[in-house]
């Protein structure tokens, strides 16, 4: 129970340093822990009509952290992703699917696009 407490603060912790470093690039944070599709998005961000659905994942080290980013983990995303954007009024004119990983000792690492994110 424990490790379940503190694997869930870590991630609590990486949300927030990501979303930070999301501002900080001038991003504007839509929502936090988005929940649509049965599936829960951590971060929903916007910077120049490109709205981005972004995995939050801390690790060991970031290479673990790329690793736990998985084709299925995107599909999934994307299932919440269609959810989100049919609640919006309107469609932003690039979607695209980041990561942001999170290891101990290291500066958070932002990749853009990371995989297609299959929206149809």
């Amino acid at each position: 129970m424990r490790d379940r407490r503190a694997a869930f603060l870590l991630g609590h912790d990486a949300e927030f340093w990501a979303a930070m470093l999301l501002r900080l690039k001038g991003y504007s944070i839509h929502a936090r822990r988005f929940q649509g599709g049965g599936v829960e998005i951590d971060l929903i961000a916007e910077r120049f009509g490109t709205l981005v659905f972004v995995e939050v994942k801390a690790r060991a080290d970031l290479g673990s952290a790329l690793a736990a980013v998985t084709p299925e983990k995107i599909r999934r995303i994307a299932r919440g992703a269609r959810v989100y954007l049919a609640g919006r009024a309107r469609m932003p004119r690039i979607v695209r699917c980041d990561a942001i990983l999170i290891a101990p000792g290291h500066l958070p690492r932002h990749i853009e696009a990371i995989g297609e994110l299959p929206l149809d």
